[in-house]
This record gives structure tokens, sequence and C-alpha cells, in this order.
């Protein structure tokens, strides 16, 4: 995809195959809207009092309007000018795109960014249009036999109609956007693949091409051999059930003014690196503890946490944002077999922890624990576990918030506020120290589960006792990382928060 910003001085002479303008309801024009109709004589607001409601995200076309020059305008509905805010405004955005999707257009221009939009700046909402454009035009064929080419989006130009003066502002956003859009389809791609393709060594293979495609990541990824040398039993447990391979990548991120900040230190970063950690369960069959069979296929879905840490390097990368921030991810699937770890069974993690395994359905912070036990060895400043690790989270909190869970209310605030800021929302759960009482063991350091009662929270109070040496939270995405139903499929979050969090660091 191709961004740009156009800067033609009267929105009726802009040459597009289709132009956006926004339509507040009560028949209240943007002021792209209200040049078209003077141009037009009118031709919006006769339309208004007919046919079109404006509310939000409802879109209507109007073909070769007199004295317009472009050739299709796309009135995009924005509700209420008083309810109106960067959340509809995205919408709006990505109703133009997937209307231009659908019209099968290969270039547009959106004159919605220009409109005022309360506690926003001109970048945040270039931002947040491009990656719209980004999912309006994201397309999944990579397992089709005989991919129709009439169903891939046409759509390959869009630019953003802005004052000359605002043009800077409006392309650090789209720069910002495309990578975001990017990193989002990548993640989303990798959670779309079937669990016999998307394989561990798949995902290493994934990382691995990135390093060759970004020189600014150094990539590792470590067979079973390897890992079992870092004594990371916990996470080997879990492997040994499936012929498949476990891996183990390193993604090491480094930004163009690391090497300054390191040498001003003394060879000693300052301020230690991100390290986000994710979940790479490539299939999760729930083991001896098997998972009911009726949605089980979507148990491919159980390493978007993975996906997610992958697709937020990607951006990083493309954007070269400074400093440096550290991918791990433990891939494995879980499986059934005569080597599979079963109920009752005591595991020692990389920390030298014991852990009674009750449910072996609870594999992912079995694989996370010595993940987080090696993220120590970079001193970092902070560390994010993101998985698909609960049920009782989607319960909790169903598709709409990410379950956010930290003892530190200083980094809570930064990942509540970083999802705000892009519209990817997480909600912050306890962790009180009286839920870890759940985890006692007559047999090892601690049980795998808690019971029945607070799953989410004793599963997050489970890896906290891993996480003791350095700022952690952790982010469970089981209701977030992928749509069921008619809509199956991945959605890259929580991408947006995490790119948004280390957008916030570096300005700060």
């Amino acid at each position: 995809m191709e961004f740009s910003t156009h800067t033609q001085v009267s929105a009726a002479k802009v040459k597009t195959a289709a132009l956006a303008v926004g339509i507040f309801t009560d028949g209240i024009l943007s002021p792209s809207a209200d040049v078209i109709d003077r141009a037009s004589n009118g031709a919006i607001r006769a339309v208004l009092k007919s046919e079109f409601s404006a509310r939000a995200g409802a879109t209507l076309v109007l073909r070769n309007l007199p004295a317009v020059a472009a050739q299709r305008i796309v009135l995009v509905g924005l509700g209420k000018q008083s309810d109106y805010g960067l959340r509809i405004y995205a919408r709006a955005e990505l109703a133009f795109a997937n209307a231009c999707v659908h019209a099968r257009v290969g270039e547009a221009i959106s004159a919605l960014a220009s409109i005022a939009c309360p506690g926003t700046d001109l970048r945040d909402r270039a931002r947040a249009g491009a990656s719209a454009v980004g999912e309006a035009t994201y397309h999944y064929d990579a397992t089709l036999g005989k991919p129709d080419p009439q169903t891939r989006p046409k759509l390959r130009k869009f630019a953003m109609l802005v004052e000359r003066g605002d043009v800077s502002k409006a392309q650090h956003g789209l720069h910002e956007g495309e990578a975001l859009g990017e990193g989002m389809s990548l993640a989303r791609t990798l959670g779309n693949l079937p669990g016999n393709i998307c394989t561990p060594t798949h995902l290493g293979d994934t990382a691995k091409a990135l390093g060759r495609t970004f020189k600014s990541i150094k990539v590792s990824v470590l067979d079973r051999k390897q890992i079992e040398a870092l004594k990371m039993g916990s996470f080997l447990s879990v492997a040994k059930g499936s012929d498949e391979m476990p891996r183990f990548i390193v993604m090491h991120y480094r930004g163009p003014q690391s090497a300054r900040r390191a040498a001003k230190a003394g060879s000693q970063v300052a301020d230690g690196p991100v390290v986000l950690v994710g979940k790479g369960i490539t299939f999760d069959s729930g083991g001896v503890s098997i998972k009911p069979a009726g949605t089980m296929d979507e148990m491919k879905f159980d390493m978007c946490g993975a996906a997610s840490v992958i697709g937020t390097l990607r951006a990083v990368a493309q954007l070269e944002l400074p400093g440096e921030v550290i991918g791990l991810i433990p891939t494995c699937e879980n499986m059934l077999s005569g080597r599979a770890n079963k109920p009752g069974d005591v595991v020692t993690s990389m920390s030298g922890q014991t852990i009674e395994i009750l449910n072996t359905d609870a594999e992912g912070r079995l694989i996370l624990c010595d993940a987080l036990t090696y993220a120590e060895r970079f001193k970092p400043a902070v560390v994010i576990d993101i998985a698909t690790l609960t049920g009782a989270c989607v319960v909790a909190l169903g598709s709409v918030n990410s379950g956010l869970f930290s003892k530190d209310d200083a980094l809570a605030d930064e990942i509540l506020a970083a999802g705000r800021q892009a519209l990817d929302p997480a909600w912050r759960m306890p962790m009180d120290d009286a839920y870890q009482d759940q985890l006692k063991s007559n047999f090892a350091d601690m049980a795998n589960i808690g019971g029945p009662q607070a799953g989410s929270v004793t599963a997050a109070c489970f890896l906290s006792r891993f996480a003791k040496a350095y700022r952690w939270a952790h982010l469970d995405i089981a209701g977030t990382a992928w749509r069921g139903g008619k809509e199956k499929g991945s959605t890259g979050r929580p991408v947006p928060l995490l790119l948004q969090f280390l957008l916030n660091r570096k300005a700060g």
C-alpha cells in the first residue's frame, strides 16, 4: 500500500476514483463536504433529506456530480458531532476503505482526517486511518488451492487531503499507521495459517526472514538440545507429547540510537530493553486433559501471542525506533501421546521451582514461565508477556478488552493509556496476594492451576512467581486475539497496543 498526502486547495477539484467526505447527523456537513455540496448545487444536502442518515460508519456513493472532479464522492457517516472521537473516526476510515475495496478502485483520497476530532491531533488520526486501511485491505488466501484474483483488493494508493501546513504531521502518522498495518497483517496471517503449516519451525523461519529483511533485528532459534541445556524443564514437558520439535526464538532489535546510548552509559545502556514474551502453542489439543471437539480447530490460534510479538517487532524495525526491544517466543505443540504430560506429574522449571501439573490444558503458563526466567539475563526495563492464556478471561471480559495483570501501578497505567490511544483497549484485573494461596501443592512448589475460581487471576499469579526480577505485566488476549463463527480469523491484536506503548516510551 502506498500512503501519501494531498494538498489540493478545493475538495471539488480533487481528481480521484473515490473521495471521502464526512457527514454528521442532523445534516451537519464537514468543511470538505460543504465545498462539494456548494460546487454541485446542493447535491449532498438533497440526498441527506431523502436517503442518508449519517449514522457512524454508514456510507453512500454519489457519482458524476457536476463541477466535481472526483469520479465518486463517498459520504461517510460520523454520527452526532457531540459524540465524535478517535474511535468513530477510525470506524469511518474503515468504512470508506471497505467501500473502495468493494468498488474495486485502485486509488482513493480521504478528507476525513482533516475534520477536528477532540483529544487527538492529525498525526493520531493519520496513524489510525492508515491502520484502518490496512485492516480493510487484508486478504487471506494462503491455503486456497486456486485463489481467485478477483477477491484480492485492488486498492493500492491511499492519500489524505490535508492543509499544506499539516503535511509533516500527516506523513508521520501515515508512516506509523502503515508499519502498524504491516505488523498486524503478519500477525493475522500467522494466526490464520493452520497448525500443520504454522509449526514451531515455521515461526522460527518467519523470525529469521524478518532478520534478513531488517538488519536491525538479530534472530536466534534454539532447538531442543539448546533448550535442554538451558534447563527449561517446564517448557520441554509440554513439547514432549508432540512429534513437532520445540523452538525457542530470540529476536533482538537494536534501534539506530542504541549504540550511542550504550557508549554514553559506559557500555551499559542506562535504560534496559523492553522484552516482549509471546506464547507460541501452534496447536493446543489440551493434552491428556483434552479439549471439547466442537471448536478445537480454533486452537491453531493459541500462538497469537507469539504472532503479536513477531508483528510488533516488524513494525518497530520498519519505523526504526530508537532503543532495544527483545522478543522471546517459546513455541511447541500441546498434544497427546505416551510421552505427554499427565495430571499429577511434577516438572522443574528453569528457575529451579517445581510445578505439579494438575491440568495439562494449562500449558501456556508452563512454557511462558521458563521464558520469563530467561528474560532476566537482559536486565530489562520492562517485560510484558502476551498470551491466549485462559477461557476465564473470555468469560470475564469478552472480546472487547484484553486482560491486563500487573502489581506495578505505573506500568499498568502506561499500558492502559497505550491501549486507549491505539483503540486496542485492555482492562486491569486484580492480583491480590490472597489469590496465590490457590496455587498451593502438597507435592511441588506450586500447582499449575488454582481451581475453578478466578482462573485468569491465578494464571497471572502463577506467572508472577517467575517475574520478580524486573517490572512485569501480563496480557491475556484469549478473548481478543481471534474471532469465531462466520467471521473466524485472527485480529492482529494486541499489536496496536504494543506498538503504541513503544512509541510512547520513545516520545518520553
